[in-house]
């Protein structure tokens, strides 16, 4: 992709209505994906910065994907 095209990329991911939408899916996918698969070891008190690490990634993936899918609709409509 060239430079313009990540430019207009990041535009696009950082206009207000697709940032609102990709942040409130990434903080609802983030929390379901932390108690599924950190809930336990929270729970029990056994968190380590490892822990803190995978609970980051929970949110950051659902808000890449997210993204990606505001990406390939926004590519889709001006074809």
């Amino acid at each position: 992709m060239s430079a313009l095209g990540w430019q207009a990329a990041l535009a696009t991911c950082r206009a207000p209505a697709n940032l609102r939408k990709t942040l409130r899916i990434a903080f609802v996918v983030g929390c379901v994906l932390t108690l599924i698969n950190q809930g336990d070891v929270i729970a029990h008190g056994d968190a380590t910065a490892l822990t803190g690490v995978k609970i980051g990634l929970n949110f950051v993936v659902p808000f890449i994907v997210s993204n990606l899918g505001v990406l390939a609709g926004d590519r889709t409509a001006r074809t």
